[in-house]
């Protein structure tokens, strides 16, 4: 895809950091976007801070854990603008510690989000993409914690693992079709976000009421790394630049192959996996 002018963008997870930085970067190229978030204030914020730049906005309140709430956002910004070209599944949330100590209610809530939320946007907006038959993209965010694996991360790594495998295999389909339609997966490191503060989005149904209490050192150091990875605004040109030139894997900081190195090599040589990163701590989206 080359052409962004007059084109429409569906970001998830754009009330803040990479979400919101996409939002802008698209916006740059002269795109229409629609902005979709659980919350409500900071989605509204967003969106004006990008309309009073003159670009055409649709800001849409929806839980992407939710299939329904996802077939409404494909739906209002068909009614809106007609048309879909670049669809983020970009909204993330995070929970560290053993695994042996989170509780269902945990799984629930970040596999909800962070793949059943992309699992609803391949499966909502990819035939509509498909029927229009012009260059569109579909970027999926992982993580370099979806293709390693460190302590106390469990669940966010299983999760994002799923993005990369669904987002290969919907690669090597829509290959297979010889489709105008094209698939990037986001793998950043630390990103400066608040996934960190993930819970503030926490449903009340999915409460943590009976997890285990959360390790006040390895969250501040989850904190400390976060703040100082890679801007939002880094990740969004890179995320630009994979669309361009039709890149499946988008790695924002290359220099963090050497973890895949390491994990492969295990692999390869039936070795017991060495550490390959920090402990237990997410990148960000």
């Amino acid at each position: 895809m080359q052409d962004f002018r007059d084109k429409v963008a569906v970001i998830t997870g754009a009330a803040s950091g990479i979400g919101r930085a996409l939002v802008h970067r698209f916006a740059r190229e002269g795109m229409h976007v629609v902005l979709a978030d659980i919350e409500v204030e900071p989605l509204h914020a967003a969106e004006r801070s990008v309309a009073a730049r003159g670009v055409r906005t649709l800001a849409v309140s929806a839980d992407v854990s939710d299939a329904a709430d996802v077939e409404r956002l494909a739906q209002r910004t068909l009614d809106a603008f007609g048309a879909i070209h670049v669809v983020c599944n970009n909204a993330g949330v995070a929970i560290t510690g053993p695994v042996w100590t989170h509780t269902l209610a945990d799984w629930q809530w970040i596999l909800g989000v962070n793949l059943w939320g992309v699992i609803h946007g391949v499966r909502v907006f990819t035939p509509i993409l498909l029927a229009q038959g012009v260059p569109a993209h579909i970027v999926n965010t992982a993580s370099m914690a979806g293709l390693t694996c460190v302590p106390n991360m469990a669940i966010y790594s299983a999760s994002k693992h799923a993005v990369v495998a669904l987002s290969e295999t919907l690669h090597h389909d829509l290959a297979a079709h010889g489709a105008a339609l094209k698939v990037s997966v986001l793998c950043p490191g630390f990103v400066d976000t608040r996934i960190g503060e993930s819970a503030r989005n926490r449903p009340p149904h999915l409460s943590d009421t009976a997890a285990a209490p959360r390790s006040a050192a390895a969250e501040a150091v989850a904190q400390r790394l976060l703040a100082t990875g890679l801007t939002p605004e880094t990740v969004a040109d890179t995320v630009l630049d994979a669309i361009r030139s039709e890149r499946l894997y988008v790695f924002p900081a290359p220099e963090l192959k050497r973890r895949l190195r390491i994990r492969f090599e295990d692999i390869l040589n039936d070795r017991n996996p060495r550490p390959s990163g920090p402990e237990g701590l997410p990148s960000g989206d």
